[in-house]
């Protein structure tokens, strides 16, 4: 038989291939993932490790009448493979491409759109009710990683799916990982199931050796099967919980996950099917370091090594470097990650100071009012958590930090466009929320420089403050101008007349280019770091506003809420106020791309900012 993968043309096409084939397919799409994923990048190690997984879902379904959801949904590469999408893994994560993770909108066979952890089983609990009250018939299942159950989302689901009378499938996908090792009771709770060596030989050597053959014996185990897995596992905190509870299964047995399968759909209630897989299977280096191939970049086939070495620093480098230097001299300062140590750039702060780092797993919110303790009890602890993950805490920020004026440090990471991810990871909404909360103050640097100075700066603050910083390679640019930072002062680095240019954070850089332009145009022009966000420097603009037409307010964030909205809403107070423009990014959710594709498409890029000034400039000065 020639290559499976081509008899995989659309949803079910799986069904076709004869059994003995099953493990040859799965070596194609593994073979498959490696090449596309090294060539443009994407998320490898939890794909590889779920090829059987998927395989025997859609095996066990009828796709899409059938319902799956992928927490998280970075795992759900063999899925779109299994749907017809192969064709699609050219332009992945490209722009105007195939997403990385499930869209409704590019398939029927996706029904849920899934980007942030935690999410599936209450997902699936709608669906399920859903489904029900509308009188359908389907299966309806919530793939979910170990590490996404460190996630309280996920415990406040499990509480409401142990009430249904139907039947729902959580597929519990257990590799003993999310993106780093996980952490907490939950681990240590499925490390003592997976090797609970009386239980396991009972239902290796038991139960599914004489399932085809002594079905009546089957029946009697079945019987007697929570009494004697209570016996034999610790807990059982799942059958205590009101849900059937099947397994510990082989994640890469497509047959015996099949028979899994098939009695979870028999149960009228919620039922977990716990499959132990193996992240990065059937790629070495993967399997090796399956952290650094949680979201690869493009890389050598034969080494795992990226293709483009990393040369210079990028923020997050620099924020590690500046953690340990603060620690050094600040015995207070702790660390709080919400599994990303590695992503964050923590790992080296953990290495130094173990007492002083703390990873509480997936779970943002716990993060923050765990922060809220540590700092009433007198530390000064720094919060690491990416821009689009934090918006999970928002009450906590408010309620339990800025209600309290307790001094957490907030190093928002990944803020502005990140790119390939797409539209649940774009850090564009940060500047909004935590402006809008009372007591928080808001910065962002210019460059790398600035950002070491600021992260000393919120060490020595007292109060809630929030550094927000972007992905990828530090600009280095404007070394010279090195201002000390000083609470709600903005910084001028030019200043003529006419033309105002306020950029925040990465907008500088930028702004430089649209300068340069603007002058070669002819129009004396101003360029003000604004530093701060919250509060921004009213002083300094009211004394621009006697000598500058035109403000230009330029950031990495949606207009709404955002820095040109708080300045526009100054700006209104004032009896003789300059026309004030916005660079912004629309109101809208931003897909994926690369980070320069993407800000040619929202507008940000240097010619894009230059071409509107030069346009209200136009209107303006021939008034």
């Amino acid at each position: 038989m020639g290559m499976l993968l081509d008899s995989i043309q659309k949803a079910n096409d799986i069904k076709k291939i004869p059994p003995e084939y099953y493990e040859k397919l799965a070596g194609e799409i593994r073979q498959f993932l490696v090449e596309k994923i090294s060539e443009n990048g994407g998320h490898l190690g939890s794909n590889l490790g779920t090829v059987e997984l998927t395989m025997a879902l859609h095996l066990s379904l009828d796709l899409p009448n059938d319902e799956i959801i992928w927490d998280v949904g970075h795992q759900s590469y063999t899925h779109k493979i299994l749907t017809g999408r192969k064709a699609g893994f050219d332009t992945l994560r490209k722009f105007g491409g195939m997403s990385g993770f499930p869209k409704r909108k590019e398939s029927a066979c996706d029904c849920f759109d899934t980007g942030h952890s935690s999410t599936s089983i209450s997902a699936g609990v709608g669906l399920a009710k859903a489904r029900d009250l509308l009188g359908q018939k389907r299966t309806v299942v919530s793939v979910i990683g170990d590490g996404a159950l460190t996630g309280g989302m996920a415990y406040e689901a499990l509480n409401n799916a142990a009430k249904l009378n139907t039947n729902f499938i959580i597929v519990l996908n257990d590799n003993n990982m999310s993106i780093s090792e996980n952490v907490g009771g939950l681990s240590q709770y499925l490390n003592d199931i997976r090797t609970s060596d009386g239980y396991l030989n009972l239902r290796d050597k038991v139960y599914y050796s004489i399932n085809d053959s002594m079905p009546k014996v089957v029946t009697g185990i079945r019987r007697a099967k929570n009494s004697l897995k209570q016996l034999m596992i610790p807990g059982m905190y799942f059958e205590d919980l009101g849900i059937t509870y099947l397994g510990p299964v082989d994640g890469h047995n497509i047959s015996a996950m099949m028979r899994a399968f098939h009695d979870a759909k028999r149960i009228n209630k919620a039922v977990i099917v716990h499959v132990c897989t193996k992240k990065g299977r059937g790629y070495v280096p993967a399997e090796r370091h399956p952290a650094r191939f949680h979201g690869a970049a493009p890389f050598d086939i034969a080494t795992g090594l990226p293709k483009q070495a990393h040369t210079k620093a990028n923020y997050t480098d620099i924020f590690s470097t500046v953690m340990i230097k603060l620690a050094a001299r600040d015995s207070r300062l702790v660390a709080i990650t919400a599994a990303m140590a590695d992503g964050v750039g923590l790992k080296r702060f953990r290495n130094i100071y173990p007492d002083r780092f703390f990873d509480v797993g997936i779970a943002e919110q716990h993060a923050v009012t765990f922060a809220a303790g540590l700092a009433a009890g007198g530390l000064v602890p720094v919060v690491a958590i990416y821009s689009s993950f934090l918006q999970r805490a928002y009450d906590q920020i408010l309620h339990d930090v800025c209600l309290q004026n307790l001094h957490v440090i907030f190093a928002v990471d990944r803020a502005g466009l990140v790119g390939a991810d797409g539209e649940t990871h774009q850090g564009i909404f940060d500047l909004s929320y935590l402006s809008s909360i009372p007591g928080m103050t808001v910065l962002a640097p210019k460059n790398k420089w600035e950002f070491s100075d600021m992260m000393k700066f919120a060490d020595a603050w007292q109060g809630p403050i929030a550094v927000r910083y972007p992905r990828g390679e530090a600009y280095d640019g404007l070394q010279e101008m090195r201002a000390p930072v000083e609470y709600g002062k903005a910084e001028v680095l030019f200043e003529e007349s006419g033309i105002l240019l306020l950029a925040v954070g990465t907008m500088v850089k930028t702004a430089l280019e649209v300068r340069r332009a603007l002058k070669e145009a002819g129009y004396a022009c101003s360029l003000v770091n604004a530093r701060f966000v919250r509060p921004f420097d009213t002083g300094l603009l009211e004394r621009m506003a006697g000598t500058h037409r035109l403000f230009v307010t330029m950031e990495e964030n949606v207009l709404s809420g955002g820095f040109g909205e708080h300045v526009q809403a100054w700006g209104a107070e004032l009896e003789h106020a300059p026309r004030i423009m916005h660079v912004a990014i629309p109101d809208e959710y931003v897909e994926h791309g690369s980070v320069e594709r993407l800000y040619q498409e929202e507008g940000l890029d240097a010619a894009s900012v230059t071409e509107r000034v030069l346009a209200e400039a136009g209107r303006i000065f021939t008034e």
